[in-house]
């Protein structure tokens, strides 16, 4: 079961938490994690490219010489495929790139990517986080006291909190999430991950199974 020190603001140790094996001390997949942040990057297309077919390009309504007799290949119209400017066989059209992975490869990825940033020793739990206002330099000061100050860093915390929210959205590489929206993309992305304690305790009830 791994022991993770949880630290306060302030960047001081305050105690420790024990973190559910089931969770967090996994054998890292990384197959199922592979497929997550594809299967999340896909869904996140828009699939709005488009490209005109022969049909849809401009002009080309006249046959542009007869069929026989002038030594040329014989042609329809000036906006088929092999003429400039004419229609483009093939191309990209509106679709939806969504697809669906199984649940349970989702939940293998996602405790695959928590266990990884144990192991890397980059998961840093802390007892609380709030502030009485929001303050940019107050949450510069958080990262400087957990000496994470420049480093991609995701916060996760149990629920909304818009004085934190707001207090490091100006902060370039820094981003937080509540717990309930946590993924398996984001993980990896960010360098550092912050949790708090009833982060920690909201992500072994879901996933603990």
């Amino acid at each position: 079961m791994p022991i993770v020190d949880v630290l306060n603001m302030d960047g001081e140790k305050v105690g420790e938490i024990n973190l559910a094996d089931s969770v967090f001390g996994i054998e890292v997949h990384e197959d199922a994690i592979y497929q997550a942040v594809v299967n999340q990057l896909a869904n996140m297309r828009q699939g709005t490219h488009s490209t005109k077919t022969r049909a849809e390009v401009r002009g080309g309504g006249a046959k542009p010489w007869r069929q026989k007799g002038t030594g040329r290949a014989r042609q329809g119209s000036i906006r088929a495929v092999q003429w400039v400017k004419g229609g483009i066989a093939f191309g990209p059209k509106p679709r939806s790139y969504r697809y669906a992975i199984p649940r349970k490869v989702k939940r293998l990825a996602l405790k695959s990517a928590l266990t990884s940033k144990v192991n890397s020793q980059n998961l840093i739990v802390l007892n609380e986080m709030d502030f009485d206002e929001i303050k940019t330099a107050r949450m510069i000061k958080v990262l400087e006291n957990l000496k994470i100050k420049g480093e991609s860093t995701l916060i996760v915390l149990a629920g909304r909190n818009e004085r934190v929210e707001k207090s490091a959205r100006n902060i370039p590489g820094v981003k937080t999430m509540p717990v309930n929206t946590i993924n398996v993309y984001d993980l990896l992305k960010y360098n550092k991950l912050i949790l708090t304690k009833d982060a920690v305790a909201k992500v072994e009830e879901v996933y603990a199974v």
